[in-house]
């Protein structure tokens, strides 16, 4: 009887699969989040969010449904349905493109998102009127120093005493972690959102490693005609 055997660059495709599909639900979950205990707080969504960017879905769109069809193709290489010809690698590389795009937005809005804090930093009112994302804006805050202030800072909603500087004079370098508990909505808002960003920066990254990983094995295959090989058992 004949069986099919399954190569390195075939295993590699299996391997990126599961751990793209890990990443996906992660990165959806990390982006519902927010959404949830904001719907459990105040009963309805859009009502004093914790930040502008989980509306711009970047754990839900772009590393949660932009990485289902490369998922789904480099797992379907396991029962070596696809990822066997040329053709099957071409689009499975095709495919993780579009993961990668997805991942690249997820790491983008992120990167803002860690940049500019929670809404509750940044504005007296918690709405999503004043919620912006463009790659202008990201563009503006790479040219600032990206300290996490908002963060480290015993108090991050502004003070309306300019008179006495030394009330938000307290920089990341104090590290004053140990007084961020859940003793407050500010500290509420502050830990969920640097957590959720932290945690959809790590997986943008990673999806976009296993993406272009997978992207190169692709291109591999094409030129190699298929990555499965057929050898005779005998029973």
């Amino acid at each position: 009887m004949k069986g099919v055997t399954m190569t390195c660059c075939e295993g590699w495709t299996s391997c990126n699969g599961f751990s793209l599909l890990v990443l996906l639900l992660l990165g959806v979950t990390l982006n519902a989040i927010p959404l949830i205990l904001n719907f459990v707080d105040e009963d309805q969504f859009f009502e004093n969010p914790i930040s502008c960017f989980e509306w711009w879905f970047p754990g839900i769109i772009g590393a949660g449904v932009m990485a289902i069809p490369a998922t789904t193709m480099s797992l379907a290489a396991r029962k070596r349905a696809c990822c066997n010809n040329k053709t099957g690698m071409f689009l499975s590389s095709l495919l993780n493109a579009i993961t990668v795009i997805g991942a690249a937005y997820c790491l983008l809005v992120s990167i803002q998102a860690l940049a500019e804090g929670p809404l509750i930093c940044n504005s007296q009112s918690n709405t999503t009127s004043s919620c912006e994302f463009s790659l202008k804006n990201l563009t503006a805050n790479y040219k600032e120093s990206f300290d996490l202030q908002w963060f480290f800072e015993d108090s991050c909603v502004p003070h309306t005493d300019s008179n006495n500087p030394s009330i938000t004079n307290t920089t990341a370098n104090n590290w004053r972690v140990y007084n961020l508990h859940f003793n407050s909505i500010e500290n509420q808002h502050r830990i969920i959102h640097f957590s959720v960003f932290l945690g959809l920066l790590l997986v943008g990254i990673l999806e976009i490693l296993f993406g272009l990983s997978q992207i190169i094995i692709g291109c591999f295959g094409c030129l190699c005609g298929g990555v499965s090989k057929r050898r005779s058992q005998i029973v």
